[in-house]
């Protein structure tokens, strides 16, 4: 006879930031069901912003050091040990889920279930052997990497982000496939310990979401360590050796270029898991791309079923995720529901130069708003000078009638700090010229936030 199905309050599907309702559900005395087939911890633990600034760290220290020489410093670097550093990336990963999964196993009213799930009805799912019925349901589920189809990908050994965090060599040369924040931060470290790095881009510009002008400084430093190519197909892959080659071809002219490595990783966007999940089995409406419709209460359309998270494909980010949990839970729990508010979501780019952005780019306001934007070099103050930055910039995008900021956009070194005054004004509605009423230490390099703030002029 089949088992008899198991019913609980809260089903979660994800331990990422799916943890912190499972969390918040026990707390509750609810019965929890926690589904994920592993890595436990999700991306950011496992696969992405924790590993790889683990990596990007060391590759910054090796950077600073090549470019010691400006500041009139003669170093260089004798020798990287890839291995150690691979392995104190990997080392907490383990203990986290070590740690993790001894909880969750001895956690009272939770049912642990480590297997992929799919849905069956639409509060039911099969998991393993058996199944289980919630009465609220949390699909947290993640995304997982596009794999372009480019004739003959699939014969060969390619890397992605959740393969490439288990290397214990390092490759003498890599092609990557792939454009966006994971293709370059990783095409910064691999650069920097010495591997010879090809970047292949099919769109015009790296980084595209960022300001053009942003995107562009960070092409032109990258191609000076790296080679760069941009609006080029992979239109096929072939082993050769034991190497892979990669055809690329240009969009613009159709001109092919060959192009070799010994490892290729692929890092060509994210998608959906979805489609794991078997959604449709519990009516659940995805997009055109795949991702989990969700009104903006992170409701799906079944009722009772929320979701959040790369599942839904709206801002892919940790932080993001940790506060669309916040609102799902609330909204499960009250009358009163509150929208998820984007538009102060941030984000970093950890490449070299670093990046930071929040709200809309300049682009983007123009559509909706009289537009007044304001610039700062680094070198524009005195701690700029001093580091000798004469690349790294700040750009302010800001309503021109209500002065409110609309957007921020850094690039230079330590940007994901520097912008974080910028976010809390916008979180709390502060209009633009407020924050010169705090103090700006001098001669500190938070003074190139309010220097680009000072220069407001309308947009061209």
């Amino acid at each position: 006879m089949p088992a008899k199905i198991k019913t609980y309050d809260v089903i979660v599907i994800g331990s990422g930031s799916g943890a912190s309702i499972v969390d918040a559900a026990l707390g509750q005395g609810l019965s929890v069901a926690l589904v994920d087939k592993g890595p436990l911890g999700g991306t950011c633990a496992n696969v992405g912003c924790i590993p790889s600034k683990m990596l990007t760290v060391p590759a910054d220290r090796i950077m600073e050091i090549r470019e010691a020489s400006r500041l009139g410093i003669t170093a260089d670097v004798q020798q990287v040990d890839f291995a150690a550093i691979m392995e104190r990336m990997r080392r907490p990963r383990a203990h986290t889920q070590h740690q993790m999964r001894e909880a969750l196993q001895h956690t009272h009213d939770l049912g642990f279930y480590e297997v992929e799930g799919h849905f069956v009805d639409s509060h039911t799912l099969q998991v393993g052997k058996r199944q289980i019925r919630g009465d609220r349901i949390f699909v947290v589920a993640g995304a997982r990497p596009v794999i372009p189809p480019a004739p003959g990908l699939d014969q060969v050994d390619y890397l992605t982000n959740d393969s490439v965090f288990d290397l214990a060599e390092r490759p003498d040369s890599m092609v990557i496939i792939g454009g966006g924040y994971i293709a370059c931060e990783l095409g910064h470290f691999f650069a920097a310990v010495g591997t010879d790095v090809t970047l292949v881009q099919r769109n015009e510009r790296l980084v595209p979401a960022e300001e053009p002008e942003i995107s562009q400084l960070l092409q032109q430093k990258m191609s000076e360590r790296m080679r760069v190519l941009t609006s080029t197909e992979v239109v096929g892959v072939r082993q050769e050796g034991q190497g892979i080659v990669v055809v690329g071809q240009d969009r613009r002219t159709g001109a092919q270029v060959q192009l070799s490595g010994q490892r290729i990783l692929v890092a060509a966007g994210r998608r959906s898991n979805a489609d794991l999940l078997q959604v449709q089995n519990a009516g659940i409406e995805t997009d055109p791309r795949g991702y989990i419709q969700v009104n903006e209460h992170l409701e799906t359309n079944v009722p009772n079923v929320w979701a959040f998270g790369d599942v839904i494909g709206k801002h892919m980010f940790k932080h993001t995720a940790n506060r669309e949990a916040v609102i799902a839970w609330h909204n499960s729990q009250h009358g009163h529901k509150v929208p998820m508010d984007y538009h102060v979501v941030s984000h970093a780019v950890f490449t070299y130069p670093q990046i930071a952005s929040v709200g809309l780019t300049e682009a983007a306001a123009r559509v909706d708003h009289q537009v007044l934007v304001g610039r700062a070099r680094y070198d524009d103050v005195a701690y700029g000078m001093a580091l000798v930055e004469e690349d790294g910039f700040a750009k302010a995008v800001i309503d021109a009638e209500s002065e409110a900021i609309l957007g921020f956009h850094i690039i230079g070194p330590h940007a994901a700090i520097l912008i974080q005054e910028v976010i809390n004004a916008m979180a709390i509605g502060v209009p633009a010229v407020e924050l010169g009423r705090g103090l700006h230490t001098h001669p500190a390099l938070s003074e190139v936030v309010l220097s680009a703030l000072n220069n407001l002029t309308p947009a061209e």
